[in-house]
C-alpha cells in the first residue's frame, strides 16, 4: 500500500455530501478532529449524519452549520473540499490567502492508494466508460475498485483497507471537472478525456475554463507510487477522442506534444493514421463489424465483434473504444479480459436500456437523454428501424439537431415515426414537420408506447428517448422511466428483459 500520508490533527470538511461524509468518516477513523462545514443547518442534514452511525457522537466531531465561516477555515490545517462547493466561495479563498492547503477527496484519497488509477473524464459518455472499465478489471481477476463521480467515493475504498487500492489491485474513477479542480498529486496511469461540450457554465466563465479543469486529469504523469512503478508491464496511456475538435484543441493547448492515443468512431485507415503528433489507435471497421485496436506495444491489430456488445449506437462503440485503449493499451487487462467483459456489459439504468419485448419488437428505455446532443448520440448507429418517443419540459435548445439525425438515418434502419409527449410535443410537431414518418402527439407516456408499437413490426424498436427535463409530468428521470416500463409490460404477451442477463441474444441479433 502507499506510504501512509501524514495529516493535521485538525481538518474542515466543506460540504456534506456522500463524498464529504465519507471523508468525515475516513478521518475520523483516523483519530482526526474534523471541523464538519455546511450552509444547511443541522435538522436539514440529520438524516444524512445519522449514516455516520456511532462516529456522529466521536467527541472530534464538531459541527459548523448553517453557512460557512472563514474563521473556522482558518483555524485547520488542512480543507477538504465537496465537489459542489465552488472554490471561488469567500471563506475559502480566506483561507487560501491565510496559507491553509485546500483539498478535495480524490486528491486525498489518492495519497493513500498504491495501485494504477484509472481516470476517466469528459461531458458525456464518462460514466459508462467507467463501468466498463471496471467490468474489465473485474475480469482480470485482481481486487479492483470502480466508483469516484460514479457511485462510491474512492476515500471509502481506502478507509476500509480494500485490497484494491494495494499494489496488485486496480482502481478505476470517474472523475468531474469540480473534482479535478482541487487535483494537484493525482496519478492517473491511464487517463482519457472523451468529449467536451458546454456545461456548468454557471461555474465556469466559459468552455476554456471548464476544458482546463478536465485537462488537469493528465497532470503527474510520474507522480506515482514505488508500487505502481515497480508492476511489470505497465504502461502509462493518455487517451483522446479524435472526433471532437474541442479535446484535441484543449490537449494542444494544455499538454503540447506529449503523447496520447486517439479513437474515432469516424475515421479509420488509410484516410488518416496520424492527427497532429498522436497515433489514432482504435477505430470502428464498419464493413467487417468490428472495434479495432492498433496498440503501441503490439504486433498486430486486435478486433472486437460489434454483435457482442449489448450497448448499442456509434456513440457507445466509441465508449467502448475508449474503455478497451484504457485497460489494454496501459497493460492492466489481456484482450481475452476486454472481450469477455464486452460481452457480458449491460446498459447503465435509463441509458438505452432494453427493457421488455413483444411480438419481436424491443423497447429500450433511454430516460437519460434529456438534451438534443445525448439523444443525436443515441440514435447515431442504432442497429433497427425504430419509432422514437421524445418530449417533456422545454430546455431552451434547437430541435434541429434531432431532426438531422432523424432524416440521414440509412435506409434500412429507419425512423418509422415519431410520439411527442408533454410541453414540448407543439414544439416537436412543428421542429419536424415534412418529416417523410409520421408524427403524433400523445397525452400520456403509456399512450406513446401503443402509438408507438403500432407503427413498428417485427424485428424494429421503440425508444424512449426524451430531449427533454422530466419536470413536467414525472417527478424526474427515473420515474419516467418507471411509467414507461409498466406501460411496456402492460402490452398483451409482452415480457420484462433483464438487461443484465441478455448477453448471449445481443451477441446473436
Amino acid at each position: 500500500m502507499a506510504a501512509q500520508a501524514e495529516l493535521p490533527s485538525q481538518v474542515a470538511v466543506v460540504g456534506l455530501g456522500r463524498s464529504g461524509l465519507a471523508v468525515v468518516r475516513f478521518l475520523l477513523q483516523r483519530g482526526v478532529t474534523v471541523l464538519a462545514c455546511d450552509d444547511r443547518d443541522e435538522a436539514a442534514l440529520r438524516p444524512a449524519l445519522s449514516e455516520l452511525g456511532p462516529l456522529r457522537n466521536d467527541p472530534r466531531l464538531r459541527l459548523h452549520l448553517g453557512g460557512l465561516r472563514a474563521d473556522v477555515l482558518c483555524s485547520v490545517g488542512l480543507v477538504v473540499l465537496s465537489p459542489g462547493v465552488p472554490p471561488t466561495r469567500e471563506p475559502i479563498v480566506a483561507a487560501r490567502t491565510a496559507g491553509i492547503a485546500i483539498t478535495g477527496e480524490i486528491e486525498l484519497a489518492c495519497l493513500f492508494v498504491a495501485a494504477p488509477i484509472v481516470g476517466i473524464t469528459g461531458t458525456n459518455g464518462k460514466s459508462t466508460v467507467t463501468s466498463l472499465c471496471g467490468a474489465i478489471a473485474e475480469e482480470t481477476g485482481q481486487p479492483s475498485f470502480c466508483g469516484g463521480n460514479l457511485g462510491t467515493p474512492l476515500i471509502s475504498a481506502v478507509a476500509d483497507g480494500s485490497p484494491a487500492i494495494g499494489p496488485q489491485g486496480i482502481v478505476v474513477c470517474e472523475l468531474s471537472s469540480y473534482q479535478l479542480e482541487t487535483a494537484t498529486r493525482l496519478h492517473c496511469v491511464a487517463a482519457a478525456v472523451l468529449n467536451l461540450t458546454p456545461d456548468h457554465l454557471d461555474r465556469y466563465p466559459s468552455l476554456s475554463a471548464y476544458g482546463d479543469a478536465k485537462a488537469r486529469i493528465f497532470n503527474n504523469p510520474v507522480a506515482i507510487t514505488d508500487g505502481v512503478s515497480q508492476r511489470p508491464g505497465l504502461k502509462r496511456v493518455r487517451v483522446l477522442c479524435a472526433d471532437d475538435p474541442e479535446v484535441l484543441a484543449l490537449y494542444e493547448r494544455s499538454h503540447g506534444q506529449a503523447p496520447a492515443l486517439l479513437f474515432s468512431t469516424r475515421t479509420t485507415p488509410p484516410q488518416g493514421l496520424f492527427i497532429g503528433p498522436h497515433q489514432l489507435s482504435a477505430w470502428v471497421d464498419e464493413p467487417r463489424g468490428d472495434l479495432v485496436l492498433s496498440l503501441p506495444q503490439a504486433s498486430a491489430e486486435e478486433r472486437y465483434p460489434i454483435a457482442e456488445l449489448q450497448i448499442i449506437g456509434r456513440h457507445n462503440q466509441g465508449n467502448a473504444l475508449a474503455a478497451l485503449l484504457l485497460m489494454r493499451a496501459s497493460g492492466l487487462a489481456r484482450a481475452e479480459h476486454a472481450r469477455a467483459a464486452l460481452r457480458r456489459f449491460a446498459p447503465l439504468p435509463h441509458r438505452m436500456q432494453l427493457v421488455g419485448e413483444h411480438a419481436g419488437i424491443r423497447y429500450y428505455d433511454d430516460s437519460k437523454g434529456t438534451n438534443v446532443d445525448a439523444v443525436v448520440a443515441g440514435l447515431d448507429g442504432f442497429p433497427r428501424p425504430f419509432s422514437l418517443i421524445a418530449g417533456g419540459r422545454h430546455k431552451g435548445g434547437s430541435y434541429a439537431p434531432l431532426v438531422k439525425v432523424l432524416s440521414d438515418l440509412p435506409k434500412k434502419t429507419p425512423c418509422r415515426g415519431v410520439i411527442a409527449i408533454g410541453e414540448a410535443a407543439p414544439l416537436l410537431l412543428d421542429a419536424l414537420g415534412g418529416s417523410p414518418f409520421p408524427v403524433e402527439i400523445a397525452p400520456t407516456l403509456p399512450d406513446a408506447v401503443c402509438r408507438a408499437t403500432a407503427l413498428c413490426q417485427a424485428g424494429d424498436a421503440v425508444v424512449l428517448s426524451p430531449a427533454c427535463s422530466s419536470f413536467d409530468m414525472f417527478r424526474d428521470y427515473a420515474h419516467r422511466a418507471e411509467v414507461f416500463v409498466q406501460a411496456v409490460r402492460s402490452l398483451s404477451d409482452a415480457r420484462h428483459v433483464d438487461a443484465a442477463s441478455t448477453a448471449a441474444r445481443a451477441a446473436h441479433s
